[in-house]
């Protein structure tokens, strides 16, 4: 009796581990405001490339001079690599312009549909990681 509850513990802890990435993936539409597009520009600072999103850290200096970091959350690596995107690409200074939309939290988290870098190059992003409709 104790070896069935001890293997029915182990299958319900595996079954449970395993769905839990699962939950932790959010929807684009409960973080990001599709009706806040916005164009940023700033020198990138730094780059996560982890899953299950990537992210873009840049500095961002508004007209009265002041400074604040933002986060542009991106595909996963293979997705970036996939558009072109290698880890290289970018140092620390250089300029920036991401589009994108604006979290709904009012923080400076954004997700990046499209990224352009110094030497003029776009990257596009996804509109969202979620799928889009067909349009008609």
């Amino acid at each position: 009796m104790k070896t069935q509850l001890a293997v029915l513990a182990v299958g319900l802890g595996l079954v449970a581990g395993s769905s839990l990435p699962l939950l932790a993936h959010h929807s684009f539409s409960a973080e990001y405001d599709t009706s806040k597009p916005v164009v940023l520009k700033g020198k990138f600072v730094k780059m996560d490339w982890v899953n299950p999103h990537s992210w873009v850290y840049f500095d961002v200096t508004d007209e009265n001079g002041k400074t604040s970091t933002w986060r542009a959350e991106t595909p996963p690596p293979n997705g970036l690599y996939r558009n072109g995107w290698r880890q290289n690409m970018l140092k620390p200074g250089d300029e920036i312009t991401v589009n994108g939309n604006l979290a709904k939290d009012s923080s400076n988290l954004m997700w990046a549909s499209r990224v352009t870098f110094p030497d003029g190059r776009v990257i596009t992003l996804n509109s969202s990681p979620e799928p889009q409709a067909p349009k008609q």
